[in-house]
């Protein structure tokens, strides 16, 4: 990964910081996005203490317009690109039948079709280079999780998207992975939208406990090093894709119950 070019769109803090961290800290060349300018050139200077080479750009990843100027401002900056990680991210939590359907629009703008813009400006350079394309998706993209209609669809979607590519691109030698987390320690819970699309402000699950975006970090570089097509990671996350997928009656009533028990839950 030295002197490779990578994409971070959300880079400003979780799981996005983390891995401008774990990628620089080997040698690559950083560009991540945010839309909070002052987080954005926080991270920047706390990246550049740790010798990284890197660069913020201030974009809406649902703005098409701004991930074109976005995939401009690497090239001219660094002269290419490697490696994109669509890592920006928002989340929901609301019974269906109460969500404003403004709310599931918004999280599909971010977490889909922000992956789309954002792709098809930067695939002529990765073809190119025969680079990566990473999505970070979730398990929810593998099991619909109650009460997060808009974001499971969007992470279903995600992996579609990214399957199409892997398969379309197969001879190019253009990589692509899909990286599932699983429940990682991060502000997605925090920053999650409610129903009428206010922010939750707290998170309904105990943070401590989870795996750490730094952790999570890790695992993603070493399988985009290793070139792998997907990782879904925790041992919760692996069990939920198993069962789902062999039994998913039991599926249906285990991950019910294990919703259920959040803080607040709007199902019970």
């Amino acid at each position: 990964m030295r002197d490779k070019v990578v994409i971070i769109t959300g880079g400003s803090s979780g799981i996005g910081k983390a891995l401008a961290k774990e990628f620089g800290s080997h040698g690559s060349k950083i560009l991540i996005t945010g839309r909070n300018k002052e987080q954005l050139q926080s991270t920047v200077e706390e990246l550049k203490t740790k010798g990284i080479t890197a660069a913020g750009f201030v974009a809406d990843v649902s703005d098409e317009h701004d991930n074109r100027l976005m995939a401009e401002e690497a090239i001219k900056k660094f002269g290419t690109i490697d490696i994109l990680i669509n890592n920006a991210g928002i989340s929901m939590r609301a019974l269906f039948e109460e969500v404003d359907l403004s709310v599931i629009k918004k999280v599909m703008d971010i977490n889909f079709f922000g992956a789309l813009y954002a792709t098809k400006y930067c695939l002529p350079e990765i073809i190119k280079n025969k680079g990566s394309v990473i999505g970070i998706s979730s398990i929810a993209g593998y099991r619909g999780l109650p009460g997060r209609a808009g974001y499971s669809a969007s992470k279903f979607a995600l992996n579609g998207f990214l399957e199409v590519l892997r398969t379309e691109y197969l001879k190019r030698d253009v990589h692509v992975l899909t990286a599932c987390p699983g429940f990682t320690a991060s502000n997605i819970r925090k920053r999650s939208l409610t129903k009428d699309g206010t922010m939750q402000g707290e998170s309904p699950r105990k943070e401590e406990e989870m795996m750490s975006a730094e952790v999570c970090a890790r695992h993603i570089y070493k399988a985009t090093v290793n070139r792998r097509r997907s990782i879904i990671l925790t041992t919760q996350g692996k069990f939920a894709v198993f069962l789902n997928k062999w039994l998913p009656g039991l599926a249906d009533r285990l991950v019910y119950n294990v919703m259920a028990r959040e803080a607040n839950a709007p199902i019970s």
